[in-house]
């Protein structure tokens, strides 16, 4: 989640800077959406760095990614492994962190953990074994 967030910062910094016109004057995205794909990456990976409303921020980042596979990456014949040249290996594992932090949660050290006040852990063994148990009789 730390690496991935960080990450994600970085690729959207220069994108939040250009929110509305990163992609350039000739691109297929209206500057409003490339104004939510700026705000998507850029904030999306600093909620995930810090654990903030996390399953948002990951459902943001979701949509980015899986956008650009496919509208960019596949459109253009990109392998997912290249030497040196464009791919969509990145972005795919930017989306795989996103879905499975979604799924999982931020975890303990996160600002969700203290706002929420939840428990954000998975449950112990001996307390797996005693909802098994208890659905089995």
């Amino acid at each position: 989640r730390l690496v991935a967030g960080f990450g994600l910062c970085l690729h959207g910094y220069s994108k939040i800077t250009k929110a509305t016109s990163w992609m350039g004057p000739e691109s297929w995205a209206p500057p409003i959406l490339q104004g939510l794909a700026a705000v998507a990456e850029f904030g999306g990976g600093l909620a995930l760095l810090f654990g903030l409303l996390t399953p948002l921020a990951c459902l943001g980042i979701i949509c980015v990614m899986a956008t650009a596979i496919v509208s960019v990456h596949l459109a253009h014949g990109h392998p997912f492994v290249a030497k040196g040249g464009p791919s969509y290996e990145i972005a795919l594992m930017y989306l795989a962190v996103a879905f499975s932090t979604m799924m999982t949660g931020p975890g303990v050290f996160s600002i969700d953990a203290l706002l929420f006040k939840r428990k954000l852990v998975m449950p112990s063994t001996v307390e797996r074994r005693q909802t098994v148990s208890s659905v089995i009789d």
